[in-house]
């Protein structure tokens, strides 16, 4: 799918998008109830509604936005059209918790490419793969360039009497950390949280965080090169190692990865403590070094890790993980990989894989979430 980009003037492309997305079929040339739509019907629709909702996010002076209902003819649901006008309400919240946290984007890159597409009777239900680019503000004048995800959707859509595509519905197919153009909503898991050998304290989220300094190379652990093998797979996997992505998340099975390549050495004999082993192997895999409480759990009691007091003193190489619910069970973990020279962490992971995001931003989506952050 052909990309779209936002910037200080982007305020009209998502509409215009829209008004080419799909084109009604005239009632002497409907089509039957079972005929699919043109793949890049579907995704164009996906890539209007995706880039406005990025839009809502850019620091571009413009008025408040309105959802898309409506282009020539051509029109979402109205439970379709509410959904879209709470996201942007909520993302509109995001980018204001952004701004008190010092951090701005002055332009987004969008591009949908179509996956899947399943059309059975008058329903067609489409995967797209999302991926975009965000463009730092220079606020401090210390902040990367950019910042990226790449993430996966399902669209359901409705053929209509007169022969039209309709938009019904949107969900995030990945797991982890929601991407910054995603509004949040958060449950509590079903289920007892579990019990850690060894609990990690919380780390606070304010600023500014007591200096913790650290050395990035010439140590025990090469910090860098955890920083470069993270960065370098962000978005294409190294394909020596397993996904576990259809299985509860990649998450900490990449980061594992990124902390092997900085030195740190496996552990695959058994001793009567529990979570006492961290591998991976063609024939299995220790469950610290794919799951996210595990993680904790090995690296606390093994010394590998040292809790930090606050999230802003993580440098290159530290952890960070998340329980987004705030209900004792860790959700998501994630490395840092840059570091500005006033304090802020940027961090890379995968589900849903993303480059260098900012602390600010993760805390401006979870502000109600727990985070620990590992010294490593």
């Amino acid at each position: 799918m052909r990309s779209r980009t936002l910037s200080h003037r982007g305020s009209t492309v998502a509409m215009a998008a829209l008004a080419v997305a799909l084109l009604p079929v005239t009632a002497a040339h409907a089509a039957p109830v079972t005929a699919p739509a043109p793949a890049d019907t579907f995704g164009r629709v996906a890539d209007a509604v995706l880039t406005e909702r990025t839009a809502a996010l850019l620091d571009n002076g413009k008025a408040a936005r309105t959802p898309l209902k409506s282009t020539n003819g051509v029109k979402l649901s109205a439970a379709r059209t509410r959904a879209e006008g709470t996201a942007l309400t909520a993302l509109r919240g995001t980018k204001s918790r952004l701004a008190a946290l010092g951090e701005a984007y002055t332009a987004a890159d969008t591009a949908v490419k179509v996956t899947g597409t399943k059309v059975k009777d008058k329903k067609a239900t489409v995967q797209v793969t999302e991926t975009t680019t965000l463009t730092y503000k220079k606020i401090r004048g210390d902040e990367p360039s950019t910042t990226g995800f790449t993430a996966h959707h399902e669209l359901t859509f409705a053929l209509k009497p007169n022969g039209a595509w309709q938009l019904t519905g949107l969900r995030a197919t990945d797991e982890g950390a929601t991407q910054v153009n995603t509004p949040v909503t958060t449950t509590a898991k079903p289920g007892v949280s579990p019990m850690a050998i060894i609990s990690a304290p919380k780390a606070a989220t304010t600023r500014p965080a007591p200096v913790a300094p650290k050395t990035l190379t010439g140590g025990a652990y090469d910090y860098k090169a955890m920083a470069t093998y993270t960065e370098k797979y962000w978005k294409s996997y190294n394909p020596a190692y397993r996904k576990y992505n259809a299985a509860g998340g990649d998450c900490t099975n990449y980061l594992s990865q990124g902390l092997l390549a900085g030195g740190w050495k496996q552990i695959s004999t058994v001793t009567p403590e529990e979570y006492d082993t961290w591998y991976y192997a063609a024939n299995g895999t220790a469950d610290a070094w794919i799951g996210v409480n595990e993680w904790s759990w090995f690296t606390q009691t093994a010394k590998r890790t040292t809790a930090l007091a606050n999230v802003y003193q993580m440098d290159v190489g530290d952890v960070l993980q998340v329980d987004f619910n705030n209900d004792g069970s860790k959700d998501h973990s994630m490395m840092t990989t840059y570091r500005s020279s006033s304090g802020v962490p940027y961090l890379t992971y995968h589900d849903a894989d993303t480059y260098r995001r900012s602390m600010a931003s993760i805390i401006s989506s979870y502000p109600g979430a727990a985070y620990y952050a590992y010294r490593t």
